[in-house]
């Protein structure tokens, strides 16, 4: 078989099975069988595969159309300007998320050092792309999984930043007392009875301690809050990924615990997804 009829196969199965992104996925995911990128692919359409290629193809495209994540399936997951190792056990990095780190690097432009904390340090993708942009900024990242620890130490040797990062297990609110100049964090916001609605790709592959916020959705959001405002400095920042209908409440919860609102930021679909406060 050559590769155009693999992929031809690859995207009907998809298709059959609900994947929209049945042609990208089949090119990827054949990419990372035979070791080459998609250009490659497209330029070479009348080659043949060998047997090996085709049953590892199969495989693939096999737990593909049960909606297992490309990330997952290839271990890997770009964002930002980076590329970052993923697996089932930590949240796979999404573009809105990037806000985080444009916001950041717009505050700080004009500073050389300051010290951050990342609540829910998952892959490392929001700590370690800011850490690549500023080469004197220190960060510390706290995770309740070990698996998300070992993960982001991976990935912060990769990308040549591990000494710069100190990774704690721990939960926010065993934290040593010190002050940060910011605080970053991307919580589990997802209501409790709503991760059950959420597409099979969330709810059967993605962790659910980096899913589930509680009831309200805002449980982890309130104790993330809560804690920063003892560990950040005067006049220093807390910038928080919310859920696209939880503005009015985070911002209640920030007055409450003497933060300032600064601006919030809509994402690509114009739906709220971060908040920027400044402690009093």
């Amino acid at each position: 078989m050559n590769i155009e009829s693999a992929i031809k196969n690859a995207c009907r199965v998809l298709k059959e099975n609900k994947i929209s992104s049945a042609l990208l996925d089949s090119e990827l995911l054949l990419s990372e069988v035979i070791k080459k990128d998609r250009k490659f692919i497209l330029l070479n359409l009348d080659r043949k595969l060998n047997k090996s290629d085709q049953d590892s193809f199969n495989d693939l495209i096999l737990e593909r159309s049960k909606g297992k994540p490309i990330a997952h399936l290839i271990g890997l997951k770009s964002f930002w300007n980076y590329t970052f190792k993923v697996n089932e056990k930590v949240l796979i990095p999404r573009p809105e998320t990037e806000i985080i780190v444009e916001q950041v690097l717009k505050i700080y432009k004009n500073k050389d050092n300051i010290n951050f904390l990342e609540v829910g340090i998952g892959s490392g993708c929001i700590s370690l792309s800011i850490l690549k942009e500023k080469k004197f900024f220190l960060a510390t990242g706290v995770d309740l999984s070990q698996d998300c620890i070992k993960i982001c130490r991976y990935n912060a040797s990769k990308l040549g930043v591990n000494n710069r990062i100190k990774l704690i297990k721990t939960d926010v609110d065993n934290l040593i007392f010190r002050k940060y100049d910011l605080i970053i964090s991307n919580p589990p916001y997802i209501k409790k009875l709503d991760l059950s609605k959420l597409d099979r790709e969330i709810k059967n592959y993605e962790p659910k301690l980096a899913l589930d916020g509680g009831l309200k959705g805002l449980s982890v959001i309130r104790k993330v809050i809560k804690r920063s405002s003892g560990l950040i400095k005067k006049r220093g920042k807390l910038i928080l990924e919310i859920g696209y209908d939880q503005r009015e409440q985070v911002k209640k919860m920030l007055n409450e615990y003497n933060f300032f609102i600064n601006e919030i930021l809509k994402d690509l679909s114009n739906k709220d997804r971060c908040i920027i406060s400044t402690k009093k």
